[in-house]
C-alpha cells in the first residue's frame, strides 16, 4: 500500500534532501528510521529535492508498506529521528500517485532581516541594504506571466524544458522583517534562490524593470542576479488533488 509522508525539518545541518554519496541528508535519514522501524528496506521519493542548507515546513514524500498504522508510524519515527526533522501525518494515497509528479503546486518562501537578531540566524537572510518593494513587486508581476526561466536554472541541468507555469509572486515588507512568496507548478534547479538575487537587484535600483525583461528572454543565468544564501529558503507547501487520498 503507498503512503504520503508530510515532512518539516531544519535544513542548516544537511547536504540536501537527496541521498548522495558525501554528506548526510534528509531523506536518507528518514529512510534509515523508516527501514530500522519497519524492518525491511524501505525508500521514499519525494516532491522534489532541496539543496544544502534550505528548509521546508512541508515537504511530501511517499512509500510503500504493508500492516502499518500511520499514527503509530509517525509517532516511532519522530521518536527515533533527530530534532531537525519531523514527521507531522502519513496517510494513505492510490497506489499509482506519485509524490514527485502528482503535485499540482509547490510554495517556496524567502526571508530576509535588517535588523540584526540571534534568533533569525540560519532561518534567515541578513541583509541590510534598503529596498523598493514597489519595484520589486512590479518584476514579480512580469514573472506571473512568464514561462521560460532557464535565465534562473543551474546550468547543466538535465530538463526537458524550462518553462513554469508562475501562479503568484509577491514579496512584502513588515518593518525590517521582508518576505518572497513564490507559487508555481513546478521550479528549476536553484531557480528560487536567483530569482531573490535578481530581485534584489531590482529593489536596489542596480536593475531596471526593462533590464529585468531582458534578463528573462536571454534564458542566461549569467545576466541573472546571485543566488542568495540558502538559509533563507524554505519549501512551504506543496498541494495535491483531493481524489487521491483514501482517508
Amino acid at each position: 500500500m503507498r503512503y504520503f509522508m508530510d515532512i518539516s525539518y531544519r535544513g542548516t545541518n544537511f547536504n540536501g534532501w537527496q541521498i548522495q554519496p558525501n554528506g548526510v541528508t534528509v531523506q536518507e535519514e528518514i529512510e534509515k528510521a523508516l527501514s530500522t522501524i519497519l524492518k525491511t528496506e524501505t525508500s521514499i521519493l519525494g516532491s522534489g529535492r532541496t539543496d544544502t542548507g534550505v528548509h521546508a515546513v512541508q515537504q511530501v514524500a511517499h512509500f510503500d508498506a504493508e500492516g502499518i498504522d500511520p499514527e503509530d508510524l509517525t509517532f516511532k519515527l519522530n521518536s527515533f529521528l533527530g530534532e531537525d526533522i519531523s514527521i507531522n501525518g502519513i496517510r494513505p494515497v492510490k497506489d499509482d500517485v506519485s509524490a514527485r509528479f502528482e503535485a499540482t503546486s509547490r510554495t517556496y518562501h524567502y526571508h530576509l532581516h535588517q535588523a540584526k537578531s540571534p534568533f533569525k540566524q540560519g532561518v534567515s537572510y541578513y541583509f541590510r541594504p534598503e529596498l523598493n518593494v514597489e519595484e520589486i513587486n512590479a518584476a514579480c508581476e512580469i514573472i506571473e506571466g512568464w514561462q521560460n526561466f532557464e535565465c534562473f536554472s543551474k546550468v547543466h541541468t538535465e530538463v526537458n524544458n524550462f518553462n513554469c507555469e508562475i501562479f503568484e509572486a509577491k514579496w512584502v515588507q513588515d518593518g525590517a522583517t521582508h518576505l518572497f512568496e513564490i507559487s508555481a507548478n513546478r521550479f528549476l534547479r536553484g531557480m528560487v534562490r536567483a530569482v531573490v538575487g535578481t530581485l534584489i537587484d531590482v529593489g536596489l535600483g542596480k536593475t531596471s524593470l526593462d533590464d529585468f525583461r531582458e534578463i528573462l528572454a536571454s534564458n542566461d543565468r549569467r545576466k541573472a542576479g546571485r543566488a542568495v544564501p540558502a538559509e533563507g529558503l524554505f519549501l512551504q507547501k506543496v498541494v495535491y488533488p483531493k481524489d487521491i487520498y483514501l482517508d
